[in-house]
């Protein structure tokens, strides 16, 4: 099927759903679409139904007897029976959606499922009963039923462990945020990977940040980029304003929004520890293991185990608005309700800004360049992970920071290969200063012995350049890699 000219890449989504909708073979089938909210995942599903002349359905937040009259009365308009539908349970449902199917393959989507469970927990074993292997009204029907969600702590439940529906679905597909190069494309600013970045920075890679919420408004250059953020990000009159607290508010789990702000706002001070979180909060570390349990699988908060500490994590927050919002927003929030004041605010953020948000970003988009994008042969090897972590040097008796560790694939080695370490700054010019300090990183590792450190290369990522030392030492010397914004994006 032809994708829709105006959807913006979602090339392996859409493959993937149009494989599954015109799949010709025998037997009802039961796919799971999910991803976080404004990824485009209804525009998507939509679209699929409309190409293949499917059955869309979108759930609200209802009573079970009010979503039975709502699924009776567009399925009577979509099916056009005899008489009318009126069920009385969703075992009826599930019978008629299946019998869509009897005469070709038809796409059925159940948006927001969530919303349906929740009014009626016993949902997902109807459909488990309902899809059983031998039963007739499933091996007789071509329905390609897509549940879809956006609760992603429920979704992630409803195909695991014990769960009704576990082994009943032919697909799972997570719709993504855009990554940091694609979102340069979506928002016009490929042309200009600092200002791409910075971007990046403050709204991520959802795609109805620009196009709902920014209505299109986009920075038109790096001049620009203050202004962007004054008049979209920072002016109450736009729905980017108070999206990073409804993103919480959507949130089924998120019981005790007070406690989960915290946490999201522990982190943003740079406390990236469960101790440093629960220190900051002034808990035990016991108290808020579940609020940041729930925050990781809601995709709020991402952990990334230390590549040198074995058992010591940090977190991060996933969504780049998010955080952009606790650590410029939320401490001024009373001023920028106050009309113009989004300019003063935001003169007096900018340093803070870069520091507290740019910075961190700028590290953690190279970290996923190094494993998504980057030459392998740039490495000397496939990377099998990509984090970063603390490195402690017993002889200097001091600890080193380390933004990138690459680890490849051990392949029957006794100890995995640490391909390259490095560091990335984004607003220093980066000199032979830094080099030594990474080799010195290097020598303390090979001496703790965790890692193959035989081939480490050394990879400086810097923002604002490097000096004509550092290249002329880069040219002549393989295992040192310099990378720039433009590299990041493919330049």
């Amino acid at each position: 099927m032809r994708k829709p000219a105006e959807m913006f890449d979602r090339d392996r989504e859409w493959s993937a759903l149009d494989r599954f909708v015109t799949d010709e073979q025998p037997g009802a089938t039961l796919g799971v679409v999910s991803g976080r909210r404004r990824q485009g995942k209804t525009f998507l599903l939509d679209a699929i139904c409309r190409a293949a002349d499917g059955f869309y359905f979108g759930a609200t937040e209802a009573t079970d007897a009010v979503s039975l009259r709502r699924m009776s009365a567009a399925l009577t308009e979509y099916a056009k029976p005899a008489t009318a539908y009126h069920f009385a349970d969703w075992s009826e449902v599930a019978d008629a959606l299946l019998s869509l199917g009897r005469e070709r393959p038809v796409p059925v989507v159940i948006d927001e499922f969530p919303y349906l469970a929740k009014a009626n927990p016993e949902l997902p074993s109807i459909l488990q009963q309902a899809f059983g292997p031998l039963r007739e009204q499933r091996t007789q029907s071509r329905t390609r039923l897509l549940l879809c969600g956006s609760a992603l702590s429920f979704m992630g439940r409803l195909l695991s462990g014990t769960a009704p529906l576990r082994g009943r679905a032919g697909l799972e597909l997570v719709v993504p945020t855009l990554d940091h190069r694609q979102a340069a494309r979506f928002w016009g600013v490929d042309d200009d990977p600092r200002l791409a970045l910075q971007v990046h920075a403050v709204v991520g890679g959802t795609p109805a940040y620009r196009r709902e919420f920014a209505r299109g408004d986009a920075p038109a250059g790096p001049d620009d980029f203050d202004d962007w953020v004054i008049r979209t990000v920072l002016n109450p009159e736009t729905p980017l304003f108070r999206e990073a607290r409804y993103l919480l508010a959507e949130e089924p789990d998120l019981r005790d929004t007070a406690l989960y702000l915290s946490v999201l706002g522990a982190v943003a001070e740079g406390n990236a520890t469960r101790g440093g979180i629960a220190g900051h909060l002034g808990r035990k570390a016991v108290d808020i293991a579940h609020p940041i349990n729930v925050l990781e699988d809601a995709g709020l908060l991402r952990r990334d185990a230390d590549a040198f500490r074995e058992k010591r994590s940090t977190y991060q927050i996933a969504e780049p608005l998010i955080a952009f919002h606790h650590a410029i927003m939320r401490p001024v929030w009373d001023q920028l309700e106050r009309p113009g004041a989004a300019e003063r605010v935001w003169q007096a953020s900018r340093r803070r800004f870069t520091s507290n948000v740019l910075g961190p970003h700028f590290e953690q988009v190279c970290r996923e360049w190094a494993l998504h994008h980057a030459d392998p042969e740039l490495f000397g090897g496939l990377p099998a992970r990509v984090g970063h972590g603390t490195v402690t040097d017993q002889a200097a008796r001091r600890s080193y920071e380390v933004d990138l560790a690459v680890v490849g694939i051990p392949d029957g080695a006794t100890r995995p290969p640490l391909l390259a370490i490095g560091e990335a700054k984004w607003n220093d010019t980066m000199g032979l200063g830094h080099l030594e300090r990474l080799g010195r990183v290097r020598e303390a590792i090979t001496r703790a012995g965790r890692y193959d450190t035989g081939g480490t290369r050394l990879v400086l990522c810097g923002g604002a350049g490097f000096n004509e030392a550092l290249l002329e030492r880069a040219r002549k010397d393989r295992e040192v890699v310099l990378v720039s914004p433009a590299d990041l994006y493919g330049g």
